[in-house]
């Protein structure tokens, strides 16, 4: 058995390697990497497969651990590593005859997942030298570069195709958002929570204040508990609209934090998020938002930004707008990408119902999915935001047991929001 290295991954390739295979188990390798295989490498996927029945095994690498495979690991960008095994016969029953130029891989392996195991082997059966050196804040926009368009239509196409055939896709049917039975005292607030941002908090704030809008609204810092002089810079401003709140709890993640500002009597019919080193890019902001989001009606609004870094700069990628997005199929591909933009916007009454899970990454995506699951969430690709890409963000430079962490998390978000939409799906159908 021989790892086997394809120039690519399209669909006549790996139908190609398939169908002149000689043994019962296919190793594929990544042709960028140099990998070493260790003493029981081929032996011990081969096992595994023949065992368990396992359609496609990976394993963990020296140096390098991987994340467990869910139902809902379905994005494109789920790291196996360097190498995979494959079982030839279920291989070969699940190959389409679609012609894919780049996704014929992951087609495969959407395909094998509907009917056999994907599993990883949580040992390091390998070494392998490393394809991309690049920091993890750098490598998160790469399926935003506009060069990769063609790319991302094809893995949408794919990942579509997939929900549709484990009765997980969802059509462009929305409910209208329900009319808030309760009294708001203003008509939006600016939630920003915060933990140890006494270099950035003040732009963030005064940017929120200086909003120019034909409406009421209050601005909410909801202080984390900091330990250095964030407290202070917020009680410098002297500004009715702003309340500084701090929780009495002090095992709260942001989306606790969240949940501290929707539930209190200060919080506005709207709920307009803002980062506590980012910025609005003007005085506007605040209307369009809250236009957009009752003109829908919305549950949800989505608005563009542009990254910079500390001193406000312009950084790459620049504008993020994620016109990846559409109304007849953007709440079914946000199951496959990592995140839906921002800045974010809600309806306050329907958050109330939901709530954010209180964690510290992936509450924002955890609250998307869920919305778009009943209501349709507007876009605004206009930039409204600037985006601080510095030492202290939470996605730069992380080590690999975080991103592993992050990873697995959203993975698991997905995986119950496919189950909730197969189970919705389902109902529905018995009812007809």
């Amino acid at each position: 058995m021989n790892i086997i290295q394809p120039k690519d991954y399209s669909s006549a390739t790996i139908r190609g390697l398939l169908e002149t295979a000689s043994s019962d188990v296919l190793l594929i390798g990544d042709p960028r990497v140099e990998i070493e295989p260790g003493p029981r490498l081929f032996d011990r996927m081969a096992q595994v497969i023949h065992e368990t029945g396992a359609a496609w095994v990976y394993a963990d690498a020296v140096d390098a651990e991987r994340i467990d495979y869910q139902r809902g690991s379905i994005r494109d960008s789920f790291d196996f590593g360097p190498l995979i095994g494959l079982s030839v016969h279920a291989a070969r029953q699940c190959t389409s005859d679609t012609e894919w130029k780049w996704g014929g891989l992951y087609d495969l392996r959407l395909r094998l997942s509907e009917r056999y195991a994907i599993l990883r082997i949580p040992e390091p059966l390998y070494r392998a030298s490393v394809a991309d050196r690049r920091p993890t804040s750098e490598k998160l926009f790469d399926y935003l570069d506009p060069r990769n368009r063609d790319y991302q239509l094809e893995m949408e196409t794919i990942a579509t195709s997939h929900l549709k055939r484990i009765g997980a896709w969802l059509p462009p049917r929305f409910q209208r958002p329900p009319t808030a039975s309760e009294k708001f005292s203003v008509k939006a607030s600016v939630i920003i929570p915060v933990r140890n941002r006494e270099r950035t908090i003040l732009d963030a704030v005064c940017s929120a204040l200086e909003q120019n809008t034909t409406f009421p609204f209050n601005v909410l810092v909801i202080d984390n508990h900091s330990t250095d002089r964030t407290p202070e810079a917020v009680r410098s401003i002297r500004d009715p609209r702003l309340h500084h709140i701090i929780p009495e709890r002090r095992d709260l993640g942001i989306g606790g934090c969240w949940n501290e500002a929707i539930h209190s009597e200060l919080c506005g019919r709207y709920s307009v998020q803002l980062d506590s080193d980012d910025l609005y890019i003007d005085d506007t902001v605040l209307q369009r938002i809250v236009d957009t989001i009752e003109g829908g009606p919305y549950s949800m609004v989505v608005g563009s930004y542009v990254t910079v870094d500390y001193t406000l700069k312009e950084i790459p990628p620049g504008l993020v707008d994620h016109r990846e997005w559409s109304r007849a199929n953007g709440r079914n591909n946000a199951l496959r990408i990592n995140g839906l933009g921002a800045p974010r916007a809600f309806d306050t009454s329907i958050l109330r119902r939901l709530g954010f899970p209180n964690v510290s990454y992936g509450e924002d995506y955890a609250v998307a999915l869920r919305l778009s699951r009943d209501y349709e969430i507007g876009r605004i690709y206009e930039p409204l935001y600037l985006c601080r890409r510095w030492e202290d963000n939470s996605d730069s430079a992380l080590p690999a047991e975080v991103v592993n962490r992050h990873d697995y998390y959203k993975d698991w978000l997905r995986t119950a929001e496919i189950l909730a939409r197969i189970n919705l799906n389902q109902r529905k159908s018995s009812l007809k």
